[in-house]
């Protein structure tokens, strides 16, 4: 495999990984339906399909981490909008303190690399 597709394998593989972080990071600024959180995040280059979200959100609930509710809509049939639960708003403190404590650890290795 050449060095790009060992690249694109890596992005995917970490993308993979910040998920469930990134989508609790959009409902925790307010509830959004699926293909809304779909958008948000190919707005920031986090590329997912709809077949990746939808168990992801199912999994969040019945972990109780998310809710969600029906809404109807003028452009075609009723919504789901998702939203954060007090559980989910812990675990999401729990993952932001995880991702302080990765990021500055690897940017203490980026630096120490280039040093």
């Amino acid at each position: 495999m050449e060095n790009t597709g060992i690249i694109e394998n890596n992005k995917t593989q970490m993308r993979r990984g910040v998920l469930e972080y990134s989508i609790l990071l959009i409902l925790a600024a307010g509830d959004e339906y699926a293909s809304s959180i779909i958008q948000k995040m190919k707005d920031v280059n986090i590329i997912v399909a709809e077949g990746t979200i939808y168990p992801l959100l199912i999994r969040l609930k019945k972990l109780g981490l998310l809710n969600y509710r029906w809404e109807e809509s003028t452009q075609g049939p009723p919504r789901k909008y998702y939203m954060i639960t007090d559980l989910g708003r812990s675990q999401l403190a729990g993952l932001d303190a995880a991702w302080d404590e990765l990021s500055k650890g690897i940017e203490s290795i980026r630096n120490a690399s280039r040093a």
